[in-house]
């Protein structure tokens, strides 16, 4: 390993601590940033550049490398806030005199209109799992884990962190610790309980190990699964169901929000079961079904 890698190394590791540390930054702000700068350093590495060597051209061709490689602007706008930090901490800890990246400016982000799947092809997916138990040993958790994320639009990290302790299942409610260990109650229909209940009484208490804690669902190894695994299970089913949408768990959040609104629910009784801190984030469902409002324009607009 060369001195340049190593002395990139060992300062992003202090940097990373710094967050965790003096800054309180969350687990996947700093697993985020941690990816974003590994990258951002390999290119000034690549290109033989010292910390000290590194001007806000150099950052701005990094920058440019992110929009060529198609990154959108929000994930661009991360990586910019994670350069900025990194190189403020460098002169705080008067390792660098000045910060390359302070005045760069933050790419707007664009309005997109997220995947969203239709309530055929959600219940197409939601019944492969069960169509599999058995003899499928995880089908059973499986299935309770997408009814899980669809009744209630909850969160990668949200899902994977769930605790029994958190389930008011009786009362058709789960305590979710969203953003900021922001706290809400999100409502649990009926078919997400009746598989949950199923997965507690025939399965979960075989895989508990003694550092399984309380988490609900849990890995052949008895600890709670990784993203990345909730992220294969949902790919796996997707294709079972012949749904050829390029989907993620985070799809159904998108589902959720879009199916309650267009059955008519308050935009700000959605805004509270997200989690969302602003009604702006929950108003981009409100954009998703074009087709709908182009039909009611046609119909009944006078010169539709």
């Amino acid at each position: 390993m060369d001195t340049l890698h190593q002395h990139y190394q060992s300062t992003l590791e202090s940097f990373l601590n710094y967050m965790l540390i003096e800054r309180n930054f969350s687990a996947n702000t700093r697993e985020s940033y941690s990816n974003d700068l590994k990258r951002y350093l390999l290119f000034m590495q690549h290109n033989s550049r010292a910390m000290e060597q590194i001007t806000t051209h150099h950052v701005e061709e990094f920058i440019g490398e992110l929009y060529a490689i198609g990154l959108e602007a929000s994930s661009i706008a991360r990586n910019i806030s994670a350069i900025r930090s990194f190189h403020k901490f460098l002169v705080i800890e008067r390792a660098l005199d000045t910060n390359p990246a302070e005045n760069l400016h933050q790419p707007k982000k664009a309005q997109y209109l997220p995947s969203v799947l239709t309530v055929d092809e959600t219940m197409r997916l939601l019944a492969v799992p069960k169509a599999l138990y058995p003899p499928g040993k995880y089908d059973l958790r499986d299935q309770a884990m997408l009814e899980l994320l669809y009744a209630t639009g909850v969160r990668v990290s949200e899902l994977i962190n769930i605790r029994q302790q958190s389930l008011y299942l009786d009362a058709g409610f789960v305590r979710i610790f969203g953003k900021g260990s922001k706290e809400r109650l999100v409502p649990v229909g009926s078919s997400a309980i009746e598989w949950v209940k199923r997965y507690q009484a025939e399965l979960r208490l075989s895989l508990v190990q003694r550092n399984s804690d309380d988490y609900l669902f849990l890995n052949a190894r008895g600890i709670k699964l990784s993203r990345m695994a909730l992220f294969a299970m949902v790919r796996k089913y997707a294709i079972m169901a012949g749904i050829e949408k390029n989907i993620s768990p985070h799809t159904f959040r998108h589902t959720f929000a879009t199916h309650l609104l267009e059955g008519g629910a308050d935009l700000r009784a959605v805004q509270e079961m997200l989690g969302h801190r602003s009604i702006v984030t929950t108003q981009i469902y409100t954009h998703i079904d074009r087709s709908f409002i182009k039909e009611v324009h046609k119909t009944f607009h006078p010169r539709g």
